[in-house]
């Protein structure tokens, strides 16, 4: 359960009635970003308000009758999809900070420079966001704002999104340790045993994944592997 002082207001209004919920501020931010969160827990007080500040509550009929259930948690997520949060300034950069980093992070994952076909580092990212002044809405799904923030970033960086796809031979003797990462790191086709006993594949991955995908197959094969990019 979060504590009072730690939750932030979820207000809807619908039908000349509000509906107020005490709820965790990263939870509602899971929840606008259409994760799935048990909400159970992550409220402060086990009751939907007119007012949260004056203590009034909701009757139990009432919510019943506007959303077909008395269901707490199930209202809360809907109150908090349908209506606003409100947060303290602390409380809002924190929550922009952690969007930020989860835009950077896609952006680097993603993308890559199309003159040199290497990814861009987040911090190069993150410096180029602000230098074009990029503002994060803390409650904004990051992949809606992914193309907003690409759109700005272009005027200092060549930059874009990509998917790339690497052919990979890998000795025998490293195959099984190697394999499982490889499908987790993208999408692998058109996989084949050669004459000489090795395996080879395709992966297709974000571009900017290429130098994770690089330096994990270096460390697992000892440099034995061999990679190609398919045009």
């Amino acid at each position: 359960m979060v504590r009072v002082e730690d939750a932030v207001v979820a207000r809807w209004e619908s039908g000349g009635s509000r509906f107020e919920v005490l709820v965790d501020p990263e939870a509602a931010q899971l929840v606008k970003d259409g994760r799935e969160v048990n909400l159970t827990g992550r409220l402060a007080l086990d009751q939907v308000f007119k007012d949260a500040k004056k203590g009034e509550k909701v009757s139990e009929e009432h919510l019943e009758k506007t959303f077909h259930t008395r269901d707490l948690a199930t209202i809360a997520r809907e109150i908090i999809l349908k209506g606003e949060v409100q947060v303290t300034t602390e409380q809002r950069h924190a929550l922009q900070k952690a969007k930020r980093l989860q835009i950077v992070a896609s952006i680097a994952r993603n993308a890559l420079n199309p003159q040199t076909g290497a990814p861009h580092p987040p911090a190069r990212i993150d410096a180029a966001m602000n230098e074009a002044k990029v503002h994060i809405d803390p409650f904004r799904p990051a992949d809606q704002q992914v193309p907003e923030v690409l759109a700005k970033l272009r005027v200092l960086l060549p930059i874009r999104l990509e998917v790339v796809k690497v052919r990979i031979k890998v000795p025998a003797q490293h195959y099984p340790r190697v394999i499982g990462e490889l499908k987790g790191l993208g999408r692998l086709f058109d996989e084949q045993w050669l004459a000489d006993g090795a395996w080879s594949g395709v992966l297709e991955i974000p571009g900017g994944v290429q130098t994770e995908l690089y330096e994990k197959l270096n460390a697992r094969t000892k440099g034995t592997a061999e990679t190609a990019l398919v045009k």
